[in-house]
């Protein structure tokens, strides 16, 4: 397999790396070690940076204006931004766009000048919804939340749970049940339903491993919300959020290998200047070793993802290759940095260093945006149905 950096690629690289190393990383010193936001002056300061780069939004499509990168080069550049102590799940503090809402690419164009660009100019801030308490690994057939006709307009009822971003959200995407429980996929619609709808409640909020932001639980209590809010066809929300979010999950692995390459450049250079008995950790065998285990968990897991994005850009089914890409890079990245922190030693475990904060959220990485076990559950079947073309059968 050959992957290689084209010049242009090269430069952006280059751009980005300099970008976090001179604003990003010196802004954290002042910082909380668990900070997810920056003022909004800073904030405004680093967003005229990246529009002058010309990689503001970097996610959205050129004709919304955005940077209009290809899937490789987007995740190359993911693994860049990541590489600061909030990078994981606040990449640059998101000087380079907020998170891609893309199912409203899909809208209408009243449901585009109403949310999508008001998002796109950090307007707005959205919320998806589609976990629900009942389970999140299968939510065609989990999802409970149930929308009903009333006239023209539909009423939602239900809960939803680990959601990020609700309890600071102007609107969101609901995802419910508007067929019967044996539709399946194909009972599944998604609404737009503004925060500030009679019904609608932010529960609490979820205290996990990140101290930052929490996820929450939301409350759907006799949501009315007129036929208008429908994205895209009744019945086939599952399949706008599942071909979006398929997609999504290689930058998402690409954040994790960022993260864990910043970790390995740490640890390396931390084993060559900590001396104990009379000698560097680097000179110790088992250090070494530690050091040769991170860099083949990074290779080869920097390999398989840049693999699936240049299948996306092919336009060739890509679904597998994303499953074993995110797979690979959210367990390795977890690898690595536990051999960073165990180099490091006590030093490791403090709030000194961003090690502890990556070491929590990688261990969340696991479960969201498909757990680990959902995502052999994807490849499996793929292998087993004879839908899988190895990389020398191409």
């Amino acid at each position: 397999m050959s992957l290689p950096v084209t010049d242009v690629q090269r430069d952006l690289i280059d751009l980005v790396r300099r970008f976090v190393s001179t604003e990003i990383v010196p802004l954290e010193y002042e910082l909380d070690p668990d900070e997810s936001e920056l003022s909004a002056p800073v904030l405004e300061r680093l967003t005229t940076k990246t529009k002058q780069m010309g990689l503001y939004n970097i996610d959205v499509p050129e004709e919304f204006g955005g940077a209009g990168l290809d899937t490789v080069t987007r995740t190359l550049l993911a693994m860049e931004m990541s590489q600061h102590r909030a990078g994981l799940y606040a990449p640059c503090y998101a000087a380079f766009g907020q998170p891609d809402m893309g199912q409203l690419y899909d809208g209408t164009d009243e449901q585009k000048e109403r949310y999508l660009y008001p998002v796109l100019r950090a307007e707005k801030k959205s919320f998806f919804a589609l976990t629900e308490p009942s389970g999140g690994s299968d939510p065609a057939r989990a999802i409970q939340t149930r929308a009903k006709r009333d006239g023209s307009d539909w009423i939602i009822n239900g809960n939803k749970t680990f959601i990020s971003g609700a309890d600071t959200a102007d609107f969101g995407l609901v995802f419910a049940r508007t067929g019967d429980q044996e539709s399946g996929r194909s009972g599944i619609t998604c609404f737009i339903v503004d925060a500030d709808t009679p019904g609608f409640t932010v529960r609490r909020v979820i205290h996990t491993l990140r101290s930052g932001h929490c996820p929450t639980e939301l409350t759907f209590e006799d949501v009315r919300v007129p036929a208008a809010a429908v994205l895209g066809e009744v019945g086939q929300g599952f399949a706008l959020a599942t071909e979006r979010l398929t997609k999504n999950r290689i930058p998402y692995a690409a954040g994790c290998l960022g993260v864990a390459m910043k970790a390995h450049r740490m640890a390396v250079e931390y084993a060559g200047t900590r001396s104990v008995f009379g000698s560097t950790l680097a000179e110790h065998e088992g250090i070494q070793w530690m050091l040769v285990d991170n860099e083949i968990d990074l290779r080869s897991a920097t390999l398989i993802t840049l693999d699936a994005a240049e299948r996306a850009d092919s336009g060739q089914p890509f679904r597998t290759e994303v499953a074993l890409a995110k797979i690979v890079a959210t367990e390795a990245a977890g690898r690595v940095v536990d051999r960073a922190i165990q180099i490091h030693g006590g030093y490791g475990v403090t709030k000194d260093l961003p090690l502890e904060r990556w070491y929590r959220e990688l261990r969340i990485r696991r479960i969201g945006e498909g757990s680990t076990e959902t995502q052999k559950m994807i490849v499996s079947r793929d292998l087993l149905r004879g839908r899988y073309r190895g990389l020398l059968d191409r």
